[in-house]
């Protein structure tokens, strides 16, 4: 007996779970958040201003990226006539954050305030 184990693993099941998957998907690529950094920065930014903040990425690169950020929910768009802004959504990312990251945190956090709670009574 070798102890090997075959395992089918159905993704659709784990991303319906929580639905963070595209969101960690979107915000593990560095251009990415670049563009995201661009947008918090100043919001409604067109394609063309996007480009100039990444200029060592072509206009179909960064519209890729874009691409990938709105069907993540992290942003969202508005079109006026032929211009197209993009709009950051910080949502998806809170909801992310208050799932997974707090809970991880919380008990470290709780020790670094007592830490400090008790130096500051010393």
């Amino acid at each position: 007996m070798t102890g090997d184990h075959l395992v089918t693993y159905d993704a659709s099941v784990d991303a319906a779970a929580d639905g963070a998957d595209p969101v960690f998907r979107a915000l593990a690529d560095s251009t990415r958040r670049a563009l995201l950094d661009a947008l918090f920065t100043a919001d409604g930014q067109t394609v063309q201003a996007l480009c100039a903040r990444v200029p060592e990425m072509t206009r179909f690169g960064v519209m890729k990226h874009l691409g990938v950020l709105e069907d993540a929910g992290l942003v969202v768009t508005r079109r006026a006539g032929r211009t197209k802004q993009h709009f950051l959504n910080p949502v998806p990312i809170q909801q992310v954050a208050d799932r997974w990251i707090s809970k991880y945190a919380q008990p470290f956090t709780r020790g670094l305030v007592d830490l400090q709670a008790d130096l500051e009574s010393a």
